[in-house]
C-alpha cells in the first residue's frame, strides 16, 4: 500500500464552499504530492514485490505526469455519484417493468442491484486499498492472473475500449432536449444532438481539465436535488394532495403478471446494475486521489449509499403518479411522465431539461474516468496505432490525456450513428452489462486467489467472505440465464435475438484473447523476434513501457 502523505480534506460545511476551494487545493496538493512518510513508502515497496505488484511500471512511474493528486473526498464523492445518476433511474424503470410484468419483481429487482452493488463495492474497496493505482479493474486482474503475460491486460483492454463508450448518455440527452424543445425525435437531429455532446466533452476535458472538474461536481448536485425533487414530490402524491385519483394503485397486488422466466429477471436485472453502475469510479483515477485509501473508503459508501436511498424512494414515487401501463410505454422518458401526470405538460417539458443536463453530468463524469483507463492502458505498453507514447501522454496541456479522450471519442461515435435509434437504446444497456459481468466474476475469483496464496497481504480494508461468494454467485447467473428462451420469446430488443447481446460481449473478449496471440506469439515467431520492453519519461512527466522488436538470432 501507499498512501500520500497530503492532509486529509474534510467535507466543508457545504457543497459550495469545498467546490470555491477546489482551484488552491489543486495547486497546494500538486506542491505537496512529492512527499512521502517513511512508513508508507516501506509499506508500498513490501506490496510491489515481483508476485504482487501489478503490471509492468513501479507505483511512482504509475503515478507521474499529469495534474497529480487533486480530488479530494467530497469530489470523490460526487464523481462517483455523477457516474451513478445519469440515464439510468430516469430511462430505464419502464423496461425494467416491461420485463418482469410487475411492479413487485421491478421493485425487488431496485432492492437486489443495491445489495449487489454494496457487495462488489466492498470487493472493489478491497482490491482499490490494496493497490491505489488508477485502472480498475485492469490493476487487479494484472495482479491475478500474471500469466500468460498481458492476457488480461489485453482482453480488459479490448472490454474497456470498445464498450467503454458514453453513447447511451448521448442518445438521452438528445431526445430529452427534443421533448422540451417540443420538437419531433427523428433520427438525425437525435443522433446530431449527441454528437455534439460526446464533442463537447471531449474538448471540455482534454484542453480545460479543471474547468471539466468543477462541471462535474455542479453537475453532480443538480442530480441529488432532481431526484430529492422527485421524492419529495413522490411523497405528497402518496399523501392525496394532488389531482393523481388512486396514488396506491400499482401497491395493491403489486406481483400480479410477475414474469417467470429466468432470462427476463436475467436482463432486466442487467439494466438495475447499469443504473447504479459507478460505484468503483474512482477507483480508475486513483493516481489523481489525495489521500487514496481512506478518500477511497470513505467516498465510495458515502457516494453509493446516498444513491441507493434516492433510487429506492424514486421508484416508489414513479409508481405512485402512473399506472403499470402508462410506465411500460413511456419508454425514456419515464420521469418527465411521472411529472407530466402530477404537474402537466408544462412541468414535464422543463423536467426533460433537468433529465438532459443529469445525462449530460454523466457522459461527463464517465468520460473522465475512461480516458484515464485508455491513459493506463497505453501507459502499459498495449499495441496500438501511431504507437503507444502519444495515447499515455497528457497532450497537449501536460494536465489531461487528451489522446485517451480521443479513443473514447471514436469509440462512442460509432455507437451513436451505428444502431437502429429504435432498439439503440435497450441493446446498449444489455451489451455493456454482459462483458462487465464476466470482468467481475474473475475479479471475485481473484480475491480468493489472492486471500489463499498472499493471505498476509497488507489489506487497509478487508471484505467479509459470505458477500464476497454472494456477489460471485449472482455474477454467475448473470452470465447464464440470458441464454435462456425469455417468456416472450423474443427479448426486449427484437427484431435483434435475444442472445446476440451475449454473444456480441463474449466475441469482443474473444477478440482480445486474438489480439494478445498475435501481438505475443504469431508475429514474433512468423518474423523472428522478440518483444523487449523498456521504460521511457514523456516530456510531461509520465512514465510509459515501450515494446521494440529484437531479432532472434
Amino acid at each position: 500500500m501507499f498512501i500520500a502523505p497530503t492532509p486529509s480534506t474534510r467535507m466543508s460545511t457545504t457543497w459550495w464552499s469545498q467546490l470555491s476551494k477546489q482551484e488552491k487545493e489543486d495547486q497546494d496538493d500538486r506542491a505537496s504530492e512529492p512527499q512521502l512518510c517513511e512508513n508508507d513508502q516501506k509499506q508500498h515497496n513490501d506490496d510491489s514485490d515481483a508476485d504482487l505488484s501489478p503490471g509492468e511500471l513501479t507505483f511512482e512511474e504509475d503515478t507521474a505526469g499529469g495534474m497529480g493528486r487533486h480530488l479530494g473526498v467530497t469530489s470523490c464523492t460526487l464523481l462517483i455519484v455523477g457516474k451513478i445518476i445519469g440515464t439510468g433511474i430516469f430511462s430505464t424503470p419502464s423496461s425494467i417493468l416491461s420485463g418482469v410484468g410487475s411492479v413487485g419483481a421491478s421493485l425487488m429487482l431496485w432492492v437486489l442491484g443495491f445489495l449487489l452493488s454494496f457487495c462488489g463495492l466492498f470487493i472493489w474497496l478491497e482490491f482499490g486499498t490494496m493497490f491505489p493505482r488508477s485502472g480498475g479493474e485492469k490493476v487487479y486482474l494484472e495482479a491475478v492472473y500474471r500469466k500468460p503475460k498481458y492476457l488480461a491486460t489485453i482482453v480488459f483492454a479490448a472490454n474497456a475500449i470498445l464498450l467503454g463508450f458514453t453513447a447511451s448518455g448521448c442518445i438521452v440527452f438528445a431526445s430529452n432536449i427534443l421533448v422540451a424543445a417540443d420538437q419531433p425525435v427523428g433520427r438525425w437531429n437525435e443522433r446530431g444532438i449527441a454528437l455534439g455532446v460526446m464533442f463537447f466533452v471531449t474538448v471540455l476535458h482534454g484542453l480545460t481539465p479543471k474547468t471539466g472538474v468543477l462541471i462535474m461536481n455542479l453537475l453532480s448536485i443538480i442530480k441529488i436535488i432532481i431526484l430529492v425533487f422527485v421524492v419529495v414530490t413522490g411523497w405528497v402524491v402518496l399523501s392525496g394532495k394532488t389531482h393523481v385519483a388512486d396514488p396506491y394503485y400499482n401497491f395493491r397486488n403489486a406481483f400480479a403478471g410477475s414474469s417467470t422466466s429466468s432470462n427476463d429477471y436475467a436482463t432486466a436485472t442487467f439494466k438495475v446494475l447499469f443504473a447504479y453502475a459507478g460505484w468503483s469510479n474512482v477507483n480508475y483515477v486513483m493516481n489523481n486521489v489525495r489521500n487514496p485509501v481512506r478518500t477511497l473508503k470513505i467516498s465510495a459508501s458515502l457516494g453509493l449509499g446516498i444513491c441507493a436511498v434516492l433510487y429506492l424512494l424514486a421508484n416508489v414515487a414513479y409508481f405512485s403518479a402512473a399506472t403499470k401501463m402508462e410506465i411500460e410505454e413511456s419508454g425514456v422518458t419515464v420521469a418527465a411522465l411521472f411529472f407530466g401526470n402530477v404537474f402537466g405538460s408544462v412541468a414535464e417539458r422543463a423536467l426533460s431539461v433537468f433529465i438532459a443536463l443529469s445525462a449530460l453530468g454523466n457522459v461527463i463524469t464517465s468520460t473522465f474516468s475512461a480516458s484515464r483507463v485508455n491513459q493506463e492502458l497505453a501507459k502499459e505498453g498495449i499495441p496500438l496505432p501511431f504507437g503507444n507514447k502519444f495515447w499515455a501522454s497528457n497532450w497537449p496541456t501536460g494536465k489531461s490525456p487528451l489522446p485517451g479522450l480521443i479513443i473514447h471519442l471514436i469509440i462512442s461515435v460509432i455507437v451513436i450513428i451505428v444502431p437502429p435509434p429504435n432498439i439503440a437504446y435497450p441493446f446498449i444497456l444489455d451489451v455493456e452489462g454482459y462483458p462487465q459481468q464476466i470482468i467481475n466474476f474473475f475479479i471475485v475469483i481473484g480475491l480468493f486467489y489472492l486471500r489463499w496464496k498472499k493471505p498476509d497481504a497488507v489489506r487497509p480494508f478487508k471484505v467479509w467472505w459470505p458477500l464476497a461468494l454472494f456477489f460471485l454467485a449472482a455474477a454467475a447467473f448473470l452470465l447464464i440465464a440470458p441464454f435462456l428462451k425469455p417468456a416472450n420469446g423474443v427479448g426486449d430488443t427484437p427484431p435483434l435475438p435475444y442472445y446476440l447481446y451475449c454473444l456480441v460481449g463474449i466475441a469482443v473478449m474473444v477478440a482480445g484473447v486474438l489480439y494478445w496471440a498475435a501481438w505475443r506469439i504469431v508475429l514474433p515467431k512468423v518474423f523472428g523476434y522478440e518483444l523487449v520492453p523498456r521504460k521511457d519519461r514523456l516530456d510531461d512527466g509520465t512514465v510509459v513501457t515501450v515494446f521494440s522488436n529484437k531479432k532472434m538470432q
